[in-house]
């Protein structure tokens, strides 16, 4: 059966691989244009446009991937099946109509929750202890086609965006591969999702990253870990005694039950902890602006923090 691959982002790479190992036929590959990136603004393959490099597959680079000529390209192909892995486009009819056994995508929640751009990091800011990854169908409507197969995946306490991003990336390609088998086979089972069910899990946008030390210390904490490393938990540290102001972006911190907590939300109190709406947020690590991620207490002694400053909100997020 011979494949194509559309996708653009490293959470597909593992699956990807394994489609290789595996013997699979990957006939092509379709990723994004590479688009200019980092200080010299040199246009960046897609990770997925490098990885096809480096095990010379066919790959083309695109911004429409319904364009007429895209569509012939593929039709060349004479692909049997379609796998979409986090590509960053909507695919038109035309385009899934040049696959006879379909075009199945992997996505990062259990459907029919967290449909949507943003299920990993939407999962933890809920405070999920499980998500996983669904083998669905591509329909018209995004991220709504039939479920093929699921896998489970635990939600650790001190888990972030990225590391669960990296595990969910790992967990699906035995499911993929049994998915492929069995829809070569004919033997493959489609079950429409449950419309009662349906969650959603909307793309993050850099403000996004503004937090506010009016929430509950367990809220934030569930930001620090569920905006991490992008767009980030980000606020502004103010010196009391010297008036200085740096922003910063929270790496890890933990919640402290403190019901007694009194002050101003964004303060430091006797032990530097910081004052929230509903007890303290101990922060354990920070990123300062345009340095790296450092632990708060060498953050402290570098900075001569004491009790009274405080962490403010930021007012955009550039």
């Amino acid at each position: 059966m011979r494949i194509v691959y559309f996708g653009s982002s490293e959470f597909g790479l593992p699956s990807l691989q394994a489609l290789v190992d595996s013997g699979k036929d990957l006939v092509h590959i379709l990723t994004q244009a590479a688009h200019a990136a980092g200080r010299g603004r040199k246009p960046r393959p897609t990770p997925v446009a490098r990885w096809a490099q480096e095990h010379a597959i066919p790959c083309t680079e695109t911004d429409d991937v319904n364009d007429p000529h895209i569509v012939d390209l593929l039709s060349a192909c004479r692909a049997d099946l379609l796998v979409v892995i986090a590509f960053g486009q909507k695919i038109a009819r035309p385009m899934l109509e040049l696959f006879p056994k379909g075009a199945i995508n992997v996505h990062g929640s259990l459907l029919p929750e967290y449909r949507g751009a943003a299920p990993i990091h939407r999962a933890i800011l809920d405070g999920r202890t499980e998500t996983g990854i669904s083998i669905i169908t591509v329909a018209d409507k995004m991220d709504a086609g039939d479920v093929l197969a699921q896998a489970r995946c635990p939600i650790a306490p001190d888990d972030t965006a990225d590391s669960l991003h990296d595990k969910l990336a790992a967990l699906a390609p035995l499911p993929l591969l049994e998915c492929v088998d069995r829809i070569a086979a004919g033997t493959a089972i489609y079950t429409p999702q449950d419309p009662a069910r349906v969650t959603y899990a909307p793309k993050l946008r850099k403000n996004d990253g503004i937090i506010d030390f009016g929430e509950p210390a367990q809220v934030l904490a569930r930001k620090v870990r569920g905006l991490w490393s992008w767009p980030g938990a980000q606020a502004q540290f103010v010196s009391a005694r010297t008036g200085r102001r740096e922003r910063v972006i929270l790496a890890r911190a933990e919640p402290i039950d403190a019901p007694d907590a009194t002050g101003a939300c964004g303060t430091l109190d006797e032990r530097l902890d910081v004052i929230c709406g509903q007890g303290r947020l101990r922060v354990h690590a920070l990123k300062p602006a345009g340095k790296t991620v450092m632990s708060f207490e060498a953050f402290v002694r570098g900075r001569d923090v004491r009790p009274g400053d405080r962490f403010e909100r930021v007012n955009d997020v550039s």
